[in-house]
């Protein structure tokens, strides 16, 4: 079990640095999809994908008795599939002022969802179970090394994966849109 928790923990932060890459840099930074109108819907989706994402972390990655938090935790995991669906569906049209999403933001793009959903699945195995052929929950994990690493990332996932939502969420409203323009343009180095 304790190799499981250091592969769920190891994806989760390639996904975290793959999803900030893509999600900050990428997609706020360098082409401020928020503000072009054809990119509008895909801001949105990929708003919405990062509210959901500090939740996730939350009810799957760290909490750990409550069987009614689990349950929100795949409920928003399956959630999360619909829109990341709707925001793939969009992407071609949202990326026509750049004629196309390029491959290599593709690659990113599937590494980065990779490592989010092999997150995913490998908590749900760390946390249900098959005994007497019936499913069930596991709570009261051992302390390791592993578990302490794993706890330590997930509770210090949720910060970062806040203020990134947040920033999504603000970037949809036209004042904070200006204020960001404004500074934004004063940074030439990316």
């Amino acid at each position: 079990m304790e190799i499981v928790f250091y592969l769920t923990t190891l994806c989760l932060v390639f996904f975290m640095v793959l999803a900030t890459y893509d999600g900050f840099y990428l997609h706020i930074f360098k082409y401020a999809l928020f503000k072009r109108e054809e990119s509008v819907f895909e801001h949105k989706t990929h708003t919405v994908r990062a509210i959901l994402f500090p939740f996730i972390v939350w009810f799957l990655f760290v909490n750990e008795t409550s069987f009614v938090g689990f349950l929100i935790g795949v409920a928003l995991v399956i959630l999360d599939l619909v829109v990341l669906g709707i925001d793939a569906y969009s992407e071609q049209e949202s990326r026509s002022f750049m004629g196309g999403l390029p491959k290599w933001e593709y690659m990113v793009h599937l590494f980065s969802n990779a490592f989010h959903f092999a997150a995913i699945i490998l908590v749900l195995s760390l946390k249900l179970t098959i005994a007497d052929s019936t499913l069930q929950f596991v709570t009261g994990f051992a302390a390791s090394p592993a578990y302490d690493l794993f706890t330590f990332v997930g509770i210090n996932i949720i910060p970062g994966a806040l203020i990134l939502a947040l920033l999504h969420f603000i970037l949809l409203l036209k004042k904070p849109q200006a204020l960001w323009n404004a500074y934004r343009y004063k940074i030439t180095c990316c």
